[in-house]
């Protein structure tokens, strides 16, 4: 058995925090180009993969060498690559790929204000609207291949956290779920999946109701469940118990509570309202929170909570915070009911 090699210096960590650019952007390339899709039936060289992919063999050789130092792709004497767990999540046909995030992340509209991101410490305002002259969402309505990229790797983000949120808690209770901002429904087909008495209304942006109507049908649910167009600043479908996933950090305080407020309205005294967000814990132990609250920084003017300032938040809503309850993954559920 070889001996563990020593850990690298805290020089040569800072240095490849510094550099962490170039693994994002390594990363976007073999999402982009579905390297990993190549690699299904086996190893292949650098020159083979460009041939497939119409990319310069040696530069994407040298790309893929990096990634092989980090498990993204495994590597052998004969220089081809292959797949590892984790370079499989990668490919366009499993369930909950990353492959759509980690091409997203270097478009233009994500890549861009990161650039910037010491003037969104400095304003104290989101760089993103100041950059394009709009917010996301706005922006998103008039670039619908750039939205539909997005909406894909939010699809496969929620795809990842079903099978947590199934685990932790129990939707049987509840008549009818309405996902908010449920973009093409990936959670609540997993919830009506999982408990067939259950009903369900996905709620989003008209544009993105569209493609939740097809997903629903292709999942055999299209008498269960339907898509529905609107805004959740003004109203939302009625329901048991309403939902949404990573929709409130995407906003600040103030235009949180407008949704919120839009929630309080269309519940019943009895209903409840659950959150699926990263949430915040003390300390500054590892987190993903810590990170995606920057994303929000920089492109939304939202934020990832803490348990306190989601019960501040909700309070000003009209709302009384009961529990949160812990996930597998990352994710807490936020739950609460009309105060």
């Amino acid at each position: 058995m070889s001996p563990t090699p020593p850990a690298p210096p805290p020089e040569v960590l800072l240095m490849q925090m510094a550099f962490g650019k170039a693994v994002t952007q390594a990363l976007s390339v073999a999402a982009r180009f579905k390297i990993a899709d190549q690699l299904v039936d086996g190893p292949k060289t650098a020159a083979e993969l460009a041939t497939a992919t119409g990319l310069h063999a040696g530069h994407l050789y040298r790309v893929l060498r990096a990634l092989a130092g980090m498990g993204v792709f495994a590597g052998d004497e004969a220089a081809r690559f292959s797949l590892t767990p984790m370079g499989n999540l990668l490919r366009t046909d499993v369930p909950g790929s990353v492959r759509p995030i980690a091409t997203y992340v270097c478009d233009p509209w994500s890549w861009k204000p990161w650039g910037d991101l010491a003037g969104a410490v400095k304003s104290g305002q989101p760089v993103f609207d100041r950059m394009f002259g709009e917010g996301v969402f706005d922006y998103f309505a008039k670039h619908p291949d750039e939205a539909a990229t997005f909406n894909e790797g939010m699809t496969g983000f929620s795809q990842q956290a079903a099978a947590a949120v199934l685990k932790a808690y129990d939707f049987s209770k509840f008549g009818t779920v309405v996902d908010v901002g449920g973009g093409h429904g990936a959670l609540l087909t997993a919830i009506l999946k999982a408990n067939p008495a259950v009903k369900g209304v996905v709620f989003d942006a008209p544009s993105v109701a569209v493609g939740a109507t097809e997903a629903i049908k292709a999942a055999g649910l299209g008498d269960r469940c339907r898509a529905e167009g609107g805004d959740f600043f003004t109203a939302v479908p009625t329901g048991d118990l309403i939902l949404m996933k990573n929709i409130i950090h995407d906003w600040n305080d103030e235009r949180a509570t407008g949704i919120l407020k839009a929630c309080r309205a269309a519940l019943a005294p009895t209903g409840t309202l659950l959150l699926v967000e990263l949430v915040v814990p003390p300390g500054f132990a590892p987190h993903m929170s810590h990170v995606l609250d920057l994303e929000m920084m920089v492109i939304c003017d939202g934020k990832e909570r803490t348990e306190a300032e989601y019960r501040t938040l909700l309070s000003g809503a009209g709302f009384r915070l009961t529990r949160v309850v812990p996930t597998e993954g990352p994710f807490g559920l936020v739950e609460a009911v009309p105060a």
